[in-house]
């Protein structure tokens, strides 16, 4: 399975979302008009061309490099684990979601290589870093100082909705039918639960990831700094 499936590469122009997201129009800006902004920010490339990515306003015409860079001076002090995720379109929505809340990194447990097609390319941004056990995982969170929040629908499982989450805090999910290891359990300092009210028995990995970073956010993130 290839890192790249699109064959994108690093190009610059081709950075940009998935064909479902091109039904109606092409997103972005066309080339820049001159005089051209000064500053190592801005790729030439792009302001020749024009900059077709899905990125911010703010991004417009910079380089790669120059966004994740501005990024890191925005990033919360929230970490995302997934243990053993089944479907890689499941990896790709976390990553995708990660970056739009500034998600410090991304940690995925278990296999390396996975179809990046979902992330939508936001992958380039978002730190990711790769484990092969929990063990190794539950030890850089305690390396950096993280609270290792569960999130899973069992027993004894705490409300997300009306659970304080830690500030410097480690959210770690489990596969979609397993659920979460006994070790990444054990490893927790809680578990919190997603209520529903629905007939089936669990919601979508991806989707699930997405609700705990919003709560993380209601809860921490300085909503003046959103975009």
């Amino acid at each position: 399975m290839s890192e790249d499936p699109n064959g994108l590469g690093d190009g610059h122009v081709t950075d940009g979302p998935g064909p479902t997201e091109w039904a109606t129009a092409p997103v972005g800006v066309g080339p820049h008009p001159r005089p051209w902004p000064a500053g190592d920010r801005y790729d030439p490339e792009l302001l020749a061309a024009g900059d077709r990515r899905n990125v911010v306003d703010r991004y417009r015409y910079w380089r790669r490099e120059a966004i994740v860079a501005d990024l890191d001076g925005r990033r919360h002090p929230l970490e995302v684990a997934i243990e053993n995720f089944a479907y890689d379109a499941n990896i790709g929505t976390v990553v995708r979601t990660a970056n739009a809340f500034a998600v410090h990194e991304v940690h995925i447990v278990g296999r390396r290589r996975w179809n990046r097609r979902g992330a939508m390319v936001t992958d380039r941004y978002q730190h990711l870093r790769h484990h092969a056990d929990v063990g190794l995982l539950l030890a850089t969170a305690a390396a950096r100082g993280l609270t290792v929040v569960a999130v899973d629908n069992l027993p004894g499982a705490v409300p997300i909705e009306t659970t304080p989450l830690p500030r410097s805090c480690l959210l770690l999910f489990g596969g979609e039918s397993a659920g979460l290891s006994e070790a990444a359990r054990a490893g927790a300092a809680v578990t919190v639960s997603i209520a529903q009210f629905g007939s089936t028995r669990s919601i979508n990995a991806g989707v699930a990831a997405g609700i705990a970073m919003h709560a993380w956010i209601r809860q921490h993130a300085d909503l003046s700094r959103a975009w």
